[in-house]
């Protein structure tokens, strides 16, 4: 395979071997396995930002800007944009953002819209693979942007060494919806379009639901207004994320150890289901019974349950 001929073209940042590794981390199968397998000794190096936050906060716009803070900075970022998927094709359904167009013809950014695949961590293993890549390619930054927020969108931000929730004023039933899974693990907090009415009670809201929340590396997440479309609170968001960086370099290590610990557990958990279900539906004939089965469940005359039943029992 070409990428791994050239597997000193992808350290050294060269953006077409980037891509390719990054499609064949997406196709899977033993190559995509070659290919992790060989950069994986050169990961550990970039600073991963999982941002999240409610459709409509305004999420682009905030890694847009925040992209070029870090690129004027001089450091090299790569982004990477989860995007709902197709159930019917598979594919990102908004592709690469038009509105980073701009951004993405620097040489030093790099940015990649992938599909979550129907996956409901909201999170594809083939994302992590592509976060990967580019830590070893040499990227500074790595943003990480998912599709929304709630229980789902926790995959993401455990993965990343900074998580970043974007709120917006005026939401507070949202806040108490979703206290449940985001609350514990965002590491900054951002109020976009800090502009608006109602961001003092966001604000105080967000405060008092904090104060009730215990983390084991007992940082005190701090919360960051800001106006993307103005570029206004980009430089104090970098800054608390630095701040954040150095916390947990620093902090004492079996709370970190235990979130890394936990982090390599669902990759493996990942990786593992991945391969059951590639194994699964390689046997003979199983993808077959899958085709039939499927059009048995849609015209009622089985029920799910015992259509999988039916798969799992097969050669056994």
């Amino acid at each position: 395979m070409s990428v791994l001929e050239n597997i000193d073209k992808l350290f050294a940042g060269e953006p077409r071997s980037v891509a390719r590794a990054i499609t064949l981390a997406e196709s899977g199968g033993p190559k995509a396995a070659e290919l992790m397998r060989s950069i994986f000794p050169r990961t550990g190096r970039a600073t991963v930002i999982g941002i999240t936050g409610s459709p409509g906060a305004g999420k682009s716009s905030l890694v847009d800007k925040l992209a070029l803070f870090y690129k004027n900075e001089g450091l090299r970022v790569g982004i990477v944009c989860i995007d709902p998927s197709s159930p019917f094709s598979g594919g990102a359904i908004l592709g690469d953002r038009i509105r980073m167009s701009t951004l993405g013809m620097d040489k030093n950014v790099f940015i990649r819209s992938m599909a979550t695949r129907g996956n409901l961590g909201g999170l594809s293993r083939s994302t992590v693979d592509a976060v990967a890549i580019l830590d070893a390619a040499g990227y500074d930054k790595v943003i990480v942007e998912t599709v929304g927020v709630g229980q789902d969108e926790v995959e993401i931000v455990k993965t990343a060494d900074v998580s970043v929730v974007v709120l917006v004023p005026g939401m507070g039933d949202d806040i108490q919806a979703i206290k449940a899974g985001i609350m514990e693990i965002g590491d900054v907090f951002v109020i976009n379009k800090a502009d608006r009415e109602g961001v003092l009670r966001t604000q105080k809201e967000l405060e008092s639901l904090l104060s009730l929340a215990h983390r084991p590396d007992m940082w005190n997440p701090p919360i960051v207004p800001t106006v993307a479309t103005e570029s206004k609170g980009i430089e104090d968001l970098a800054a608390a994320i630095e701040r954040y960086a150095k916390y947990t370099a620093m902090a004492d290590g079996e709370a970190i150890a235990d979130r890394k610990h936990a982090i390599a557990r669902w990759r493996l958990l990942e990786l593992l289901r991945e391969r059951l279900l590639a194994d699964l539906l390689e046997k003979n004939g199983a993808e077959k019974a899958l085709e039939k089965l499927s059009a048995n469940v849609a015209a009622k005359q089985i029920d799910p349950y015992s259509a999988v039943e039916e798969l799992m029992s097969r050669d056994h």
